[in-house]
This record gives C-alpha cells, structure tokens and sequence, in this order.
C-alpha cells in the first residue's frame, strides 16, 4: 500500500526528455549558438539602426535649426509646401513671405526647408555680370 505522499508524487506529470547531445559524445552540452551571439548581434543592429537613421536626422535637424537661426529679410526661401517667397518680415516663430506682387503670407519657421539666396546678393551678382559683359565688349 502507498502512503499518501508517495501518492502525489506518483501523480505528478513525468519529467520532460532530456535533450540529446549531438551525436551522443557529450549529452550535458547545450545546444543553439552561445549567449554571448545574442547581445552582440544586438549591439549590431542598434548600431546600424543609429548609423543609418538617427545620426542623419539629427544631422538634417541642426542643419534646418541654423537655417532658420539664419533667416534675414530679403533671403529666397522654399517651404515644405513647394511655395517661393521672398522674406519680407521675420518673427518670433513665423516668417512673412512675399510670393507675388501685393502677396504676403506668412508661415511657420519649421515650414522653411531652403533658403537659396538673399535678393540683395543677387543684385550683387547681376551687377558684377552686366559689369564684366560691358569689359569685355
């Protein structure tokens, strides 16, 4: 007759199947790739993720921060929208922009993506040009 304890425990589920080793030759080595593979194939990965999308955002971040840091009056600017303008009035967090004649509008700051050329620097330039083409005629 069992005893009430050697009865449970004759209840209880069987214990799972050891795992074979390879081959047999030695039956206590783990198998699957050591621990080590895990945390440095993760290292890998956050390292290429930083690489090649966050550190080129951050870049593009700063760079439209001075941009902006830099607007003048009389700089040429492109919106995000695809709208051309010259800056007519800089303010705290917005720009007014003239786009046409008698046409101002005025936008965010963080809408600019290029300024391409201040107008009185163009006038520079045209200046020289017509300059050096009456020289040289």
């Amino acid at each position: 007759m069992k005893t009430a304890t050697e009865f449970w425990f004759s209840m209880a589920p069987p214990p799972p199947p050891q795992p074979r080793g390879r081959g047999g030759v030695n039956p206590q080595a783990p198998e699957g790739p050591p621990p080590m593979t895990f945390f440095i194939t993760t290292i890998l990965i956050f390292g290429i993720f930083y690489f090649l999308l966050i550190r080129p955002q951050q870049k593009q971040k700063k760079e439209q921060e001075k941009l902006i840091a830099s607007l003048e009056t009389g700089d040429r600017v492109i919106t995000s929208g695809g709208i051309l303008g010259v800056v007519t009035n800089v303010k705290e967090k917005t720009v007014v922009i003239r786009v046409a004649e008698n046409v101002k509008i005025e936008v965010l700051k963080s809408a600019l993506t290029t300024v391409t050329k201040t107008v009185k620097e163009e006038s520079k330039d045209v200046a020289k040009e017509s300059k050096e083409a009456k020289g040289k005629s």
